[in-house]
This record gives C-alpha cells, structure tokens and sequence, in this order.
C-alpha cells in the first residue's frame, strides 16, 4: 500500500507499506542481478549502505541457478539473506536486450539463452510463475521494452499487446497468490506503460492500465537511447494519467541528475546499474562530481573519495589506497569503490526525502540538478 505524505509541485513523499518491510519514498532500489551486487557486496553490505530494497533479475535467475532451486531455498530473500522488501523485474527487457534470436507473438516470447543458446519460452504466465517462486515483494508485469528510436506503427502495437499481456499476468498472479503453496501469497504487481517515445502512445496505455487497478505503476522503455530531455517530456506527459494513489517507478533510471528531476516530475521509486557498474571501473560519486580515481593525480592522494561522505569507505580509506587497488587489479578496489556508490546514491535519496519533509524540494533541486554528474 502506498500513502501520499505530502507534496511539492509535482515530486511526491511517501511511505510504502509491504509484507516485508516499509519503504520511505521517493527511494533507490540496489540492483543484485543475480541475488548479488557486482563488486563482491552482500545483503549485510546493502543494509549498510543505507539500502531499502533490493532488485533482482527474473530472467538471470530462471537461466542460473533456476527458480524452483531459489524456491526450495526458500525464496529470493531467505536464499541471499536479505530481510527487506525485493523486487523483481519481469524478464522482459534481458529477453529484448540479450537474447539474439527472438520470436515474438501473442502467447509469448521464444529466444535462446544468452548462456548456452537453448531455447527458451517465456510469455505473461511463466513470467509470473517464475517471480512466483523466487517469492519477492514485488514481481513487475512481462511487457516489451521496445528500442528507441522505434516505427510509431509497431509501438503502437507492441504497447497494445503489452496491456493485453497485463491482464493475463494479473489473472496468474491471483492464481498463484491464492494457491496455497506460494512462497510470498501477498506479492504485489506492478504494470509497465510502454509507448517509444511517442506521447499520444504512452497516455493512451496508461489510461489503459490504470483502470487494471494494480500495485503500483512503472514507466519502461526510457534511458535505452533516446535524448534525455525527450525522457522527461514523456514523464510529464504520462504522470498525470498514473493514479495518484500508488507508487510510481521509473526503470533502469538513471544518473543522481535524471532522479533529481525524475522527483521533480513525481516519481517514487528508482533503479540503476549505474552506480555499481560505473564503480567497478573506478568512477565514483561525490559532492563535487564524479571522480575517476584510475587519474594518475590520485597516486598520492590522501584525501577520502568525498571529504563530505561518511561512508565507510570515506571514514578509512585515501584516494591513493583505492587509485593503487584499481592499479594493481584488486578485487578490494571494485567493493569499496561500489559500496561507496551505493551509499551515496541511498543518501541522496535521503537528503531529498528530507528536503520534501521540510518543503524545500525546490530550493534543493535548483541548487543541485546538474551538479553531482559533473565529471571531475
């Protein structure tokens, strides 16, 4: 359940309220792929770096280890160890995104392995089926993640055969649900609105799902190639056609800026591969900017990432320890820069849920929406 606190303008603060734990929103979602985050963190590691939920990947855990193993593991959270709310996306854009061969039709969607190349079928059921097993708190709809720039005839289509796909993964999750035997009977779904970057599609669709009455609410199909101020237009085009009344979820988005102005737009919720992904290769976030400590400027160095951080990472180590690390090929440089990332995204999401406690949201966003993807 999601509950409006208060709002500014158009950014939104909330609390949503879940069988596994209470997210105060706006909020980051860490992405553990695989039911871990790539740079050798685990739950314990979430929960220090100030994390509320966790995403894992439907399709990477159907193709390994196998969702009915994580279900006879007990599910996702009890598997990884994580204690707080998960969510899990629908497989729907690693099938668009990875899969070589692809056969899309109305029942589904048949593509190889990125793996072994095996074929595999997978459509609005088996999806759910799938998250199902795993057990999250919140399994996300199987839509089409459709490319950008894409033909406004097939976008149309595609987003026509989304919505369809929607009802059918409503109808198997009240199955699962009410099956006796599922590993999480209250978990919640979210539809996805898709349309390309064309507005008349998008509203459209999400007039379309929002009479569905579901969990909670996403926009897909953004950040995958399109000019960034052509994905705000579509924000402020969609966002008043979502209900006010559930969460809203911007996927795969995006920089501290994209948030910062994704907030202003009224969104709640976010996820990004960005902060651990850009850490391993030695670019971290700081107030300044980003840094990217594989510079020789920083071989002697012994100031923290960020002097205004009080991570961990900040608290013990120099610029020179972590520039030597990724130097020297050690896996300690990956954790500790992406463990610093992670916390810096949680505590931005913080310092804006604070500002919008306060009613100073526009203060703060003037002031900080270009600022922290400055590189340095």
């Amino acid at each position: 359940m999601y509950e409006l606190i208060k709002q500014e303008n158009a950014a939104r603060r909330g609390v949503f309220t879940t069988v596994h734990g209470t997210v105060q929103t706006p909020a980051f979602m860490n992405v553990a792929t695989a039911g871990a985050i790539k740079g050798a963190l685990d739950a314990g590691d979430l929960r220090a770096a100030r994390c509320q939920v966790m995403l894992s990947n439907t399709y990477h855990l159907h193709l390994r280890p196998g969702d009915e193993t994580v279900r006879a593991m007990g599910g996702i959270r009890t598997f990884a160890k994580w204690d707080g709310p998960v969510l899990t996306d629908s497989g729907g854009f690693q099938v668009f995104s990875l899969a070589k061969l692809r056969n899309i039709r109305e029942e589904g969607v048949t593509f190889a392995s990125h793996i072994d190349g095996r074929r595999i079928f997978m459509g609005p059921e088996e999806s759910m089926r799938i998250q199902s097993n795993l057990g999250s708190t919140v399994a996300m709809a199987f839509d089409e993640c459709v490319e950008n720039p894409a033909e406004y005839a097939y976008a149309k289509e595609s987003a026509a055969r989304t919505a369809r796909w929607l009802e059918r993964c409503k109808a198997e999750m009240r199955r699962l649900n009410g099956s006796g035997d599922a590993v999480n009977p209250d978990q919640l779904l979210f539809g996805i609105n898709q349309g390309a970057t064309f507005q008349d599609i998008r509203i459209d669709h999400m007039q379309r799902i929002a009479e569905m009455d579901l969990d909670g609410y996403a926009i897909g199909g953004l950040a995958v190639g399109e000019p960034t101020e052509v994905m705000y237009e579509i924000i402020e085009a969609v966002e008043p056609h979502m209900p006010k009344t559930k969460i809203r979820y911007l996927m795969g988005v995006g920089t501290p800026g994209n948030i910062i102005e994704a907030v202003y737009r009224g969104v709640d919720l976010f996820d990004c591969v960005m902060p651990s992904r850009n850490a391993r290769h030695g670019h971290v976030f700081t107030e300044e900017g980003v840094r990217n400590l594989m510079n020789a400027k920083y071989a002697l160095d012994d100031a923290p990432i960020d002097p205004t951080c009080d991570c961990p990472v900040c608290r013990t180590h120099s610029r020179a320890y972590l520039h030597h690390l990724f130097k020297a090929g050690e896996m300690l440089a990956m954790r500790l820069a992406v463990f610093h990332n992670l916390y810096f995204y949680n505590r931005l999401l913080e310092r804006i849920r604070e500002a919008l406690d306060a009613g100073t949201y526009e203060a703060f966003y003037r002031e900080n929406r270009g600022k922290f993807d400055v590189r340095i």
